[in-house]
Parts: C-alpha cells; structure tokens; sequence
C-alpha cells in the first residue's frame, strides 16, 4: 500500500490553480496561442489558465486532473508534481501517449428502417437529402445497437470516420466515434463553390441542407463531431480554393468557445472570408431550428420571418 501524503486544502487549492501554460513552457512542451487559449501542439488539447479541454475526447478540467491525466499520475503525485516537489516530477520524454487503435466500422444492419424513421419523422431530414447520403454508404444502421452510423472517408473514398447517434427514443443522449476514427475525417460533403459550411454534428449538417436544400450539393459540409478543428483544416489544405468558411455552431458556451478558437486560427492561416451563421433564436443548434420549423414542440419555437429566410437563404444561394 502507498504512503499516505496529507495535503492542506490550501495546497489542494493552489495546484488545482497552477497556470498550465506556465507548467508546460517549463517543462520544454510546445503551445501556440488560439485566440485567448493556448493549443498544446500536437496533442489536441487547449489550455487557459488553469484549465483544459481535450478537443477530440471532450473531456478536461483542472491543472491537477491534466497532470493525472496526460502523465499517469496518482492524486497526491499530481498535487506534488504542480506543488514543485522533486519526487513527483514527470520529465517530458514520460508524457504518456494513447497508442492508436484499428479503425473499422461497426457491421450493418440488414436494412435501415430504424434509421429512416428516426432521421425523418423525428429529426424532420429531408427523405431525398437523406437518401443522397445513404445510397453512397455514407449513413447506415449498425447492426448491434441499430444507432445510425455516420461515416467520413479520405480523398480517396476510404472509409477513416465513424460518429454513431442513438435511434432510441430511451436512449437518446448517446453518441460516441468509433473506435480508431481519425479526427480529420469526419462525416462531410465537398462540393465545387469553394463555400464550406462547419457543424459540430452530421443532424446538424443534415438539418441545415434540410432548411436550405437549393443548388446544396454544389456547396462543401464539414462536421466536426466535438468542437476540434482538425476535420475543418483538413478539408481546407485538401481544397485550396475553399476561401469562404462559415462556421455554423450551436450557439451556447461551448459552441461559441469554439467557434472564437476557429475564427482566431484562420485569421493567423491568412483565411479574410470568414463568418458565423447561428440557428435562428431561441434555439441551440440547426436541428432545434429544423424541428420549430416544422412545427414540433422544441423549446420556444420560433418561425423565420421572411426578411430572416431571405438574408440566411442568401448565403447558401449566392
């Protein structure tokens, strides 16, 4: 059993304080500044103060539950390492990296009835919008759980991506990326206009083509499954004439953090065609929009005004 080690809540308080991007400079670890938060490169987590966020994994907290996390260390040696004890110290070369697993995708289902009724007469998608992703493989049923599968390929049509989202009424809130996804390919569409439009999930995607379905597929798509960029810069290095990006998130905390982090990195990227399009008010994300839209009982729904269709139509019209 492991010596105990007692710590005052003063000390308890003043690592769970420490200022990471400091820790991390001393420690020889390389960051880059994203608008107010500082980007660990390389590692797919942003720090500020003393917090973090794993972008790809969602997760974060303090400056103790980052050092516990990114280096494998117990509590108290989390505490001792932040409080600038010898013993405790973690040398860089000991960061513990996640071995990447196999990718596959989960087995499909014989047929996607679940799927369609859950897309459709739930999430209001348009039948022919779904349809068009369907036929190409792109969204499938799996077989175990019957979750509608949404999967991202390479430039090369291989499959590198899956999100999977809960058809059951009980089970709603899941969703989970498969194992072994690479964060650079998540569901999307390229079209040929140089505009890309940037969700942070595929029913979003989906409702948004759904609300302004004209000349859609001319017209690029990325979803980030989370709120990391890395599918949206992917995509732009793949597709140099994509100039135009309009980041499209939900519009609470985290979807707007986000989309400040993003906005920031393609200005220092030199990309001058920015701009933020949000789901018309009250609503959180497109799908909410979708739903009001259809007449659903979503919280406080509220139709477009025509002068709203018209400016919002414009920008996918153009």
């Amino acid at each position: 059993m492991g010596r105990y080690v007692y710590f005052t809540e003063a000390q308890k308080l003043a690592a769970k304080q420490t200022d990471l991007v400091a820790f991390l400079q001393e420690r020889g670890e390389k960051l880059k500044r994203s608008g107010s938060e500082f980007e660990w490169v390389d590692h797919h987590i942003t720090v500020r103060g003393n917090q973090w966020y794993h972008q790809y994994d969602e997760r974060g907290g303090t400056a103790v539950d980052f050092v516990q996390d990114q280096y494998g260390l117990s509590y108290p040696e989390a505490v001792q390492t932040l409080l600038g004890a010898k013993v405790a110290a973690a040398p860089v070369s000991e960061y513990r990296q996640k071995e990447r697993q196999p990718f596959e995708l989960p087995p499909k289902n014989e047929n996607m009835r679940r799927v369609y009724a859950y897309l459709i007469k739930q999430r209001c998608i348009d039948r022919d919008v779904l349809y068009h992703f369907a036929h190409r493989g792109l969204i499938y049923e799996d077989a175990q759980y019957h979750n509608a599968v949404f999967v991202g390929t390479d430039k090369d049509g291989r499959p590198r991506h899956a999100h999977k989202k809960s058809t059951s009424l009980n089970d709603s809130s899941f969703r989970a990326n498969q194992t072994g996804s690479d964060a650079a390919f998540s569901f999307n569409h390229t079209g040929s206009n140089g505009t890309v439009f940037v969700f942070e999930a595929p029913i979003d995607m989906l409702s948004f083509i759904t609300l302004y379905p004209q000349r859609w597929q001319e017209y690029s798509y990325i979803t980030l499954c989370s709120v990391a960029d890395h599918a949206l810069f992917r995509l732009l290095g793949d597709n140099p004439n994509m100039q135009k990006i309009i980041l499209c998130l939900d519009s609470d905390g985290a979807g707007q953090q986000a989309t400040e982090r993003i906005t920031a990195k393609l200005a220092e990227r030199g990309y001058a065609d920015v701009s933020i399009l949000l789901p018309t008010e009250p609503h959180k994300d497109w799908n909410e929009s979708l739903q009001a839209d259809c007449g659903k009982p979503v919280a406080a729904p509220v139709r477009k005004q025509p002068a709203e269709e018209e400016q919002t139509g414009g920008i996918v019209m153009q």
